[in-house]
């Protein structure tokens, strides 16, 4: 069951809102929860780079950061995205420092897709319920946390979303959470968001066996790497799987 431990912040007071963004990172998990929150009354967002220089996401759309980590504002809602570059940035120190940081003080930690498993590799998801995308959900374990198959998960401060595209859900819960149901539901209006899909083939339950497949045989050799880099965490955590 979903627990949270968060609480709305008054109307009158400003929401400051810090996006971590990568190379090879998946902009939709940024993109995504940015149409939501950019409309958040009273908020502002800044886009936080390792340096501040242009990056690609991993199929080559570019990013520009405000600000580099050192540079980056106060934060009251942080948001971690995924995507294949959450490799590197997993036995990163500089950034999984600013995350512990951040998150110690932030109101809420939003992590989309892969980027709960950055979020795992900064120790913040000991003994918490989290998601991420279904190829990756048997690696939560490797972080301590409980993995949760719902498409948002929330425990405490700590709200993860699903792959990719959850990240709009995600966000509008954190909105809901942050500003009340009805500014939430006022965003998803404005933004039109009412999914009809053509297929039925969004998630590994009710896909088609030769989809699925496929879908994993592709993605095989990332899962392996991620794999293999949340074993050298676990063990850097001290994290018994026995």
């Amino acid at each position: 069951m979903n627990h949270s431990t968060l609480k709305m912040i008054p109307a009158d007071r400003q929401i400051n809102i810090g996006a971590i963004i990568f190379p090879e990172m998946d902009q939709i998990d940024l993109t995504g929860p940015y149409a939501v929150l950019s409309r958040l009354p009273g908020s502002s967002i800044q886009l936080i780079g390792q340096k501040k220089e242009q990056i690609r996401d991993h199929l080559g759309l570019s990013l520009v950061p405000d600000v580099a980590l050192e540079d980056a504002r106060p934060i009251d809602l942080l948001l971690v995205p995924g995507g294949p570059g959450q490799e590197a940035l997993m036995e990163d120190e500089t950034v999984l420092s600013f995350i512990r940081q951040r998150a110690s003080t932030a109101k809420c930690v939003f992590s989309v897709c892969t980027g709960s498993l950055i979020c795992g590799a900064a120790g913040l998801l000991k003994d918490k319920v989290a998601t991420t995308h279904w190829t990756a959900l048997p690696l939560l374990k490797y972080f301590g946390a409980k993995p949760s198959e719902k498409r948002v998960a929330i425990d405490g401060n700590f709200v993860s979303a699903a792959g990719l595209t959850a990240g709009i859900d995600g966000a509008l819960t954190v909105a809901a959470l942050l500003r009340g149901d009805e500014v939430a539901q006022a965003i998803q209006l404005a933004i039109q968001y009412a999914p009809e899909p053509p297929f039925e083939c969004g998630s590994p339950d009710i896909a088609p066996p030769e989809i699925l497949a496929k879908v994993k045989s592709n993605v095989a050799p990332l899962t392996e790497l991620r794999e293999k880099t949340a074993k050298r965490v676990a063990e850097r955590l001290g994290i018994s799987l026995k």
